[in-house]
């Protein structure tokens, strides 16, 4: 199993929703912003990591939101979602095709990759 690691960022009553690039797998659907941790790191430094190379920003890491376990047909990844704030710099495209503010309430809009489905509906009951 692929532990992976992804930011719940919140400004007011958005949260940060990146889109794959069209070169990875499950391109062009929405993703929180996040990735793979790698051999001895811990998730909390995964976390910090990815957020420096795909955002530019430095984060604060939280508390656990929620985790969730889903199988592609090619692996199988063990999300950990944690609740995160941005500590300095401005979000950008430096690896994804799209970057989005968005409500609970506008989650049904995008088309989001399969392993944070389960994540959105925790997202909604708790704040939607």
């Amino acid at each position: 199993m692929t532990e992976v690691v992804a930011a719940l960022i919140w400004d007011n009553n958005k949260f940060l929703i990146c889109q794959r690039p069209v070169t990875k797998s499950c391109a062009l659907l929405w993703e929180f912003v996040g990735g793979k941790v790698e051999i001895g790191e811990t998730k909390e430094q995964a976390l910090i990591r990815e957020c420096r190379e795909e955002l530019g920003i430095e984060l604060n890491v939280g508390d656990v939101f929620t985790e969730a376990v889903h199988e592609y047909p090619d692996i199988t990844v063990h999300l950990t979602l944690f609740n995160a704030s941005i500590a300095k710099g401005i979000p950008q495209k430096l690896e994804h095709n799209d970057i989005r503010w968005i409500t609970p309430a506008e989650i049904p809009e995008y088309n989001f990759s399969p392993a944070d489905v389960e994540i959105l509906v925790e997202i909604v009951k708790r704040y939607g």
